[in-house]
């Protein structure tokens, strides 16, 4: 097997990550509380939660849901929020109870909630009044017994947290009317849990912690089953990775990235709260104006981010005000980063973009450019501590060559163990022999740096988040009208991709405005067309099967 990338990394990053030294994730954030206690934890719109108020209200949800609402070990427990200080309350307080987190995109559709509520078995979902609508639609056809609603301030003072909470939903009525008349309020579940004692239950690490979901070829999402030994060894990988440069207790990290995607969540919720750091959680980064304002009055040492993310923070005005001398590192990933883009942030910032490959299958981090990396590279780095990669060609025998092309394929302690209740898809990725097949196609160069030459064949990229032209075919099918439809991804230069449909209709009075309407209410935004073209005919092969390569061709 072709391994060029042996000790590439600065010599005090080991090749291997050793023994796990915990039983579980829940044991290395219950470590982390007592030896950060007095530290800030999380920031959120100017309110603070120290490691110490965390471990406290964290234990007292994980009480809440074993004593109050009775579930066990494994049970699933859904979160649907943006970042918010709720969140990782939640979050460590699911995971210290033994349960399992199911993270949902709180901007998904009632079907695409449906879905993922169905699948996973979640009998309880903490959510944001703001999507209350959402669940309301659905939660009938759910195993959903327990629903837990939190406002937007709900962890702030006292005062701030009325003023928040009014204005949000009566002042710019961010809170659609909604009915979920069982449902208990956030702070009444705090209110109960303090009425017990938390007991700490014995956790395994091959047990599992998250189910994690992800695209599909077949347009149906998949839950990767994610176990604490997946979890502590991809955290153990990171810290091995850039332990010399992250030092304990001291690092602030940004958080504009939505904590429900594996990337944040991994990266700067657990990697950097396990080595005692402020995390700054930006709610909504649309609001680029309180965004950046976020920046120029906090004091920051690490940003993560992607493509999409730093070309909106670079056109906006107020970026020429923050003060980035304190910045030692931007990591990217989710998406490829533009080198244009690269070479600005470095030109106004003074700090390079390091870029990593990862997929939700491997908690997600596969690979990372070095710390000691002297400019962007335009490469995915090289392999984790701990971590195979190979390439192999259409025939199935691996790449020995530098610049040949192969699909990669990842080994190491950080791939799921499978995916939930979908024995089949779990085949179609896993190799008999534990290698997990990526669907992308790379190359290694001389230097052992490895390059993402092309996606998955039909998967378009946006933003970081995977969609999958099934999804969105089912979805214009629907549509009265609509003969044959058929999506492609095209590239956008802020996005990296946009979604482009091919529509032929038998109603020619179907515009591309009812049409978006119609996909609006099946489709997360970012899901739906970007751009649509009527044609006459679909090409395709003799037995009918459209051909999209011609259609990309065009």
């Amino acid at each position: 097997m072709f391994k060029p990338y042996l000790n590439k990394y600065p010599k005090d990053v080991p090749s291997k990550i050793g023994n796990l030294p915990y039983d579980s994730l829940s044991g290395l954030i219950e470590n982390t509380f007592k030896k950060y206690a007095d530290n800030c934890a999380f920031q959120n719109m100017d309110v603070q939660i120290t490691y110490a108020q965390l471990e406290k209200k964290s234990g007292i949800i994980a009480t809440y849901l074993q004593q109050s609402l009775q579930l066990k070990l494994g049970d699933r427990v859904a979160i649907m929020m943006p970042n918010l200080i709720q969140y990782p309350v939640v979050l460590l307080g699911v995971i210290r109870a033994g349960m399992v987190v199911v993270n949902i995109n709180p901007l998904y559709t009632s079907p695409e909630l449906k879905h993922q509520l169905l699948d996973s078995g979640a009998k309880a979902i903490f959510i944001v009044s703001n999507f209350a609508i959402t669940l309301e639609a659905v939660i009938s056809q759910t195993r959903i017994k327990h629903v837990v609603l939190t406002r937007i301030g709900d962890e702030f003072t006292v005062i701030k947290r009325d003023i928040v909470n009014f204005v949000i939903k009566y002042v710019k009525r961010m809170v659609p009317k909604y009915k979920l008349p069982n449902a208990v309020s956030y702070r009444k579940a705090l209110k109960i849990g303090r009425k017990g004692q938390f007991i700490r239950p014995q956790i395994g690490l091959n047990d599992i912690v998250f189910i994690q979901y992800t695209g599909g070829t077949t347009g149906v999402s998949k839950g990767a089953c994610l176990t604490n030994k997946n979890m502590l060894s991809s955290l153990m990988q990171g810290i091995s990775a850039f332990s010399s440069q992250i030092i304990s207790g001291k690092e602030k990290i940004v958080t504009a990235l939505p904590l429900y995607h594996i990337f944040a969540l991994t990266l700067n919720f657990l990697l950097f709260f396990v080595k005692g750091a402020k995390n700054i959680l930006i709610t909504n980064p649309k609001d680029m104006g309180v965004f950046l304002d976020t920046l120029r009055k906090n004091e920051f040492t690490y940003f993560s981010g992607l493509n999409t993310l730093f070309v909106g923070m670079m056109g906006h005005h107020k970026f020429s005000k923050i003060d980035f001398t304190s910045l030692k590192f931007t990591i990217a990933g989710g998406m490829a980063t533009s080198r244009s883009v690269a070479d600005d942030w470095f030109d106004k910032t003074g700090c390079i973009i390091l870029e990593g490959y990862g997929l939700t299958e491997c908690c997600p981090i596969v690979s990372m450019n070095s710390y000691d990396t002297l400019c962007f590279t335009g490469s995915i780095g090289l392999p984790l501590p701990s971590t195979d990669i190979r390439l192999k060609d259409d025939d199935g025998v691996i790449v020995c060559d530098v610049e040949m092309l192969g699909e990669i394929e990842i080994f190491g302690p950080q791939v799921m163990l499978n995916y939930w209740n979908n024995e089949e898809e779990t085949k179609n990725i896993m190799t008999e022999d534990g290698w997990l097949k990526t669907g992308d196609i790379g190359k290694f160069d001389a230097a052992g740096l490895l390059y993402i030459v092309d996606r998955k064949k039909d998967m378009i990229l946006i933003s970081g988040f995977n969609v999958y032209p099934i999804e969105v075919e089912e979805a214009l099918s629907k549509l009265k009208g609509i003969l044959e439809c058929a999506v492609i991804g095209i590239h956008n230069d802020v996005t990296g991709g946009a979604v482009k449909a091919f529509i032929v209709l038998d109603d020619h009075t179907l515009t591309m405005d009812k049409i978006m309407v119609h996909c609006k209410k099946y489709l997360t935004l970012y899901k739906c067309p970007h751009s649509i073209e009527f044609v006459t005919e679909l090409p395709k092969n003799n037995v009918g099967k459209v051909l999209k390569r011609l259609l990309r061709d065009r």
